[in-house]
């Protein structure tokens, strides 16, 4: 059977929930893809912010067929030798204390809420409430839904969890007005990706620390796309000097291979989640965790955060170029290797076209294109999506 011919047959049997782009990948290599027909794509969206490393990173796929040969699961009734390596790892590069692995960025979302709930239930202080933020993004699950502000994503699903409230990004005057004695948890992205790569301000992070700090109310950062090294800090909130209570990861954290997590405090360990409060079949296997260890290990020893600085400040420059010769163009945004470029129009025809002259870009919001690319890209690369972009832009 032909590729194409399989691939439409493999289209006809799936629920039809993405509206997926007319290209069908077949390897990666470096920063680049190749679809089964070997044409060659520079990729600026990394899988949405997932493949930090790129592809086929030698060391990376030497250390997952090495664990492949040993062990790929025996589930949390037991202990494994690559979760507690993984596990000391996140803890050395967060300065959080404790870690619970999940499969993914939303379900470390469902664990972090439920951790609130339970360091509240404990404390007996009668709180339950959260305060999210607009423009936010945390998930498609119920619980995460509940603390995403995106009414197309919320409606068909209502009535969600009960107890949310949306303040102002930034505005930290809206955030007070919703604090009430019933407050459990702050959930913010430093860095809203989904949202349309927005970032918080200095003042409004260090606003809500002294929130919670003042009013017993735990601070949530959701660093599943923004975090492990993507704003030249390995996470968004150290380059803001303000440690939240709790923190989910993801994405970045495998390099591809699907993982996640939630990391607490020890003070928020002592008094939250205990035996059977929560739980996960696949998360924290064997598998994943050599995947956590090493991409690390790979970002300690390499100085990604450093190189991230760098290259990120020198894409922030040649976007601003851009948009002073590009009318289209009315904001740049962004921190590292997360920018957004925000144009007059809706986005989707010009990263059509953008794939079509293979380059990969996706979208934050309607009328943002976003760059989330491999860490590992160079000048070079920056340079020539520039090209390619502002070809486009031109037409």
């Amino acid at each position: 059977m032909a590729v194409n011919e399989y691939m439409q047959k493999t289209e006809d049997n799936l629920v039809h929930t993405y509206n997926r782009f007319p290209v069908t990948f077949e390897r990666g290599e470096g920063v680049y893809l190749y679809d089964t027909d070997g044409k060659k794509y520079l990729d600026f969206a990394a899988g949405i912010a997932v493949s930090g490393l790129g592809y086929a990173h030698e060391e990376l796929n030497s250390a997952l067929k090495e664990q492949v040969d040993k062990l790929l699961h025996t589930s949390n009734l037991y202990y494994n030798t690559t979760c507690g390596r993984a596990a000391d790892a996140l803890r050395r590069v967060s300065g959080m204390g404790r870690v619970f692995f999940t499969n993914s960025g939303t379900e470390a979302i469902e664990g972090a809420l439920k951790a609130a709930r339970k360091y509240a239930w404990k404390k007996n202080n009668g709180r339950y409430e959260y305060i999210a933020m607009s423009n936010s993004f945390h998930g498609r699950s119920m619980g995460a839904l509940s603390v995403t502000e995106h009414e197309p994503y919320r409606t068909p699903f209502e009535p969600l969890i009960p107890g949310v409230k949306f303040a102002e990004f930034n505005n930290l005057d809206s955030v007070k007005a919703l604090v009430n004695e019933k407050t459990c948890a702050i959930i913010l992205e430093p860095l809203q990706g989904e949202g349309g790569i927005n970032a918080a301000t200095k003042e409004f992070m260090e606003g809500i620390r002294k929130i919670c700090d003042e009013e017993e109310i735990l601070m949530i950062c959701d660093e599943i796309q923004c975090g492990m090294a993507r704003t030249g800090a390995m996470f968004a909130w150290q380059g803001y000097g303000v440690r939240p209570d709790i923190m989910a990861m993801a994405k970045a954290i495998g390099s591809g291979v699907p993982v996640g997590a939630f990391a607490v405090t020890e003070e928020v360990a002592e008094f939250s989640l205990e035996p059977g409060d929560h739980g996960t079949t696949y998360g924290g296997n064997p598998f994943v965790c050599a995947a956590v260890a090493k991409t690390i290990e790979i970002y300690e020893k390499t100085d990604m955060t450093g190189h991230v600085r760098e290259t990120g400040a020198y894409l922030a420059g040649e976007l601003k170029k851009l948009s002073e010769t590009c009318g289209d163009i009315l904001e740049i945004r962004g921190t590292g290797l997360i920018q957004g470029i925000r144009l007059k129009e809706p986005v989707g025809g010009v990263i059509k076209k953008a794939l079509s002259e293979g380059l990969v870009l996706i979208s934050a919001r309607s009328d943002v294109i976003r760059l989330v690319p491999p860490l590992i890209i160079e000048k070079e690369h920056v340079d020539e999506m520039i090209s390619v972009l502002k070809r486009i832009l031109a037409d």
